[in-house]
């Protein structure tokens, strides 16, 4: 009975996180389309959403990797109830978090010049990326801590609060200067967001005779690994094909690649919350009861990204419309990006599965295939027309990989009772 309770629970935080979710994705069209109209020059709105969307995650990975890893034993400590635990795990994790973060502030600091003469970004642009990107890099503890004790209400209102910041701050700024460098910050104003977790600070303090519990150990670092395999696969599939667009695409292509992509990738990140529950979850519960409410959450999951793909693709006049793309080469290009996007979606469903039930060698297995795909895409990418007749092959061969490794794995891994 208690599983029931938990199992519906589940499917309601994924469907009310999911619809907050919509409004906060709404915004951010919003903040599309500002780019999009004050925007004007050739190159410009390209400039800006590779900066934003591919190069300050890209230098961000190092702390994106210890979300997750500390989401994990966050939530495994809440679930069962090891209060003390929890609070000696929480005390650690910032401290890990804190110094992690430094790190990838220096390696983000070292790599920022080669990769800038890699990608043809301009030096002020990367100043500010660079700057906008290390303030950005602070709310990793933030969005681990939401995770792990699942508040995804609070982590909701926090995108939906960050949506309104960033477009209320990016239509005044970027219609007084529009340039790509305002753009980035005013994408990174949003972080201000974040703050509000100041009026739950009495949820996060701990107490004073708290003695902080290392995460550092043999399962944890292994996890670690895994994490890193996860986050890296995540992000070439998801995000590095903006990147390769910023290198070989010129004249006026990568501002209908870029147009048509936001809409494209916009599909996997609506549904994106109901992986975030389901990572939580799937964390704690492997029960038969869990496992069947984790697996409707899948087909939610993937019957939203094929609904919206289809929508996309009947209303793509419409909505490039909206952010002043409306050409026939962007038109054109929503098609295969939209499919390509679709097995992106549910390469993450597959991925985030294994890497909450600890699979490690579907999670590297994942990160491989990620990492195949970039350098493919970046081979024979040359023009837009290679690269949107490769991605769409590319991602479908990898998922199917990964679906029929994880099928396999699921055969083995017989739920508890």
């Amino acid at each position: 009975m208690k599983s029931d309770s938990r199992a519906g629970k589940l499917l309601q935080s994924g469907i009310i996180y999911s619809a907050i979710n919509f409004l906060t994705g709404l915004g951010n069209l919003a903040f599309q389309s500002v780019l999009g109209n004050h925007l004007q020059s050739q190159g410009q709105y390209s400039h800006a959403n590779s900066a934003i969307n591919g190069f300050m995650p890209l230098l961000g990975l190092p702390p994106q990797v210890a979300i997750f890893a500390v989401t994990h034993y966050i939530a495994h400590f809440n679930a069962i109830g090891d209060t003390a635990r929890l609070q000696g795990l929480l005390a650690g994790s910032r401290k890990f978090l804190f110094h992690l973060t430094l790190v990838g502030s220096f390696v983000a600091i070292i790599a920022i010049k080669p990769l800038s003469i890699f990608f043809h970004y301009s030096s002020s642009l990367m100043l500010v990326t660079l700057i906008c990107t290390l303030l950005g890099l602070w709310t990793t503890l933030a969005t681990a801590l939401c995770q792990g004790l699942a508040w995804f209400k609070r982590l909701a209102l926090i995108g939906l609060l960050a949506m309104i910041l960033r477009v209320t701050f990016g239509y005044f700024v970027t219609l007084k200067w529009p340039t790509p460098e305002t753009a980035v910050m005013a994408s990174s104003f949003a972080v201000l967001a974040y703050l509000v977790l100041l009026v739950w600070r009495k949820d996060l303090a701990l107490p004073k005779n708290t003695v902080a519990t290392s995460p550092w150990n043999r399962e944890f670092v292994l996890y670690l690994v895994v994490s890193t395999a996860f986050v890296v696969g995540n992000y070439c599939f998801s995000l590095s094909d903006l990147l390769v667009m910023q290198r070989n695409f010129a004249g006026p292509d990568p501002d209908a690649y870029t147009a048509a992509e936001r809409f494209a990738i916009s599909l996997p990140i609506t549904v994106a919350p109901l992986l975030t529950v389901l990572f939580t979850n799937r964390s704690v519960e492997h029960t038969a009861a869990a496992l069947g409410a984790q697996l409707k959450l899948i087909c939610l999951y993937a019957t939203g990204l094929i609904f919206g793909a289809v929508c996309l693709y009947l209303a793509r006049h419409l909505c490039l419309k909206l952010i002043g793309k409306d050409t026939p080469e962007a038109a054109a290009m929503i098609g295969h990006l939209s499919l390509a996007m679709i097995f992106v979606g549910l390469l993450q469903a597959v991925g985030t599965w294994a890497l909450a039930s600890r699979w490690t060698r579907i999670s590297l297995l994942y990160g491989a295939l990620g990492i195949g795909y970039s350098a493919l895409i970046l081979l024979t990418g040359k023009t837009p027309d290679t690269l949107l007749k490769t991605m769409p092959i590319a991602t479908g061969a990898a998922f199917l990989i990964l679906f029929v490794v994880w099928l396999t794995a699921m055969r083995r891994h017989k739920p508890v009772a």
